[in-house]
């Protein structure tokens, strides 16, 4: 599977997220939905295509580089966030703790489940 067409792939199941989540009203991200739907497009098929894996491998590498438009819309708020920098700092440090979490007992279970570790 070439990149381009896993990065199509990829992008018209975020579309097909957003579509939904604004047909359904239902409360969560488009992306998430988009994740979703992936998740049982691929268990369907009962594994994951190597052109897909080796395209999301290369995201997942750079994705840093994504987050720099993040920290510059940050800078934009700095008077606000100024003021409210406990809150906020408690807040990702907590976010950063529960991603931790969730993502070991995900692994655990995963582990558990399937019999075997990859590395």
């Amino acid at each position: 599977m070439p990149i381009l067409f896993a990065i199509t792939i990829l992008f018209m199941m975020q579309a097909a997220g957003e579509v939904l989540a604004r047909l359904t009203g239902l409360p969560l991200p488009g992306p998430l939905i988009g994740m979703l739907l992936m998740l049982a497009a691929l268990m369907a098929y009962g594994r994951v295509p190597a052109g897909l894996r080796d395209t999301c491998h290369h995201v997942l590498r750079h994705l840093m580089l994504l987050f720099v438009p993040l920290v510059a819309g940050i800078m934009m708020y700095f008077g606000p966030l100024e003021r409210e920098w406990i809150p906020f700092l408690l807040a990702c440090i907590g976010g950063v703790a529960l991603t931790i979490i969730v993502t070991a007992v995900t692994l655990r279970w995963m582990i558990r489940i399937t019999g075997r570790e990859e590395s």
